[in-house]
């Protein structure tokens, strides 16, 4: 079993494992996202209105958009920040930069 200074590199561990500090909230959240998607496929199902239907998948965007600002920042917190203790940052911050342009679409 790898010890969680070793899991936690992220980037530099070639399984890229890392243990979330607040995995049941982030296993919560996408519990939620999953019933939403489910019941939008239902609303789909049943010849829902169409406004309806989309403003639903809204509320799931929103919610994505949520999960991954906070697993962004606790990237930042954790990866990251180590990564530049420890003289290795230049690649950590590149990474970094590419994920937020990624969401800045």
């Amino acid at each position: 079993m790898k010890s969680q200074a070793e899991v936690e590199k992220c980037e530099y561990h070639s399984e890229h494992a890392v243990v979330q500090p607040n995995k049941s909230a982030l296993i919560k959240r996408l519990n939620r996202i999953e019933g939403q998607a489910r019941g939008i496929a239902k609303m789909v199902e049943e010849d829902r209105y169409c406004v309806d239907v989309l403003t639903q998948i809204a509320a799931i965007q929103s919610a994505i958009d949520a999960l991954a600002m906070q697993l962004l920042e606790s990237h930042t917190n954790g990866c990251v920040r180590s990564a530049i203790k420890s003289g290795d940052g230049d690649a950590a911050v590149d990474e970094l930069m590419n994920l937020v342009r990624r969401f800045a679409r």
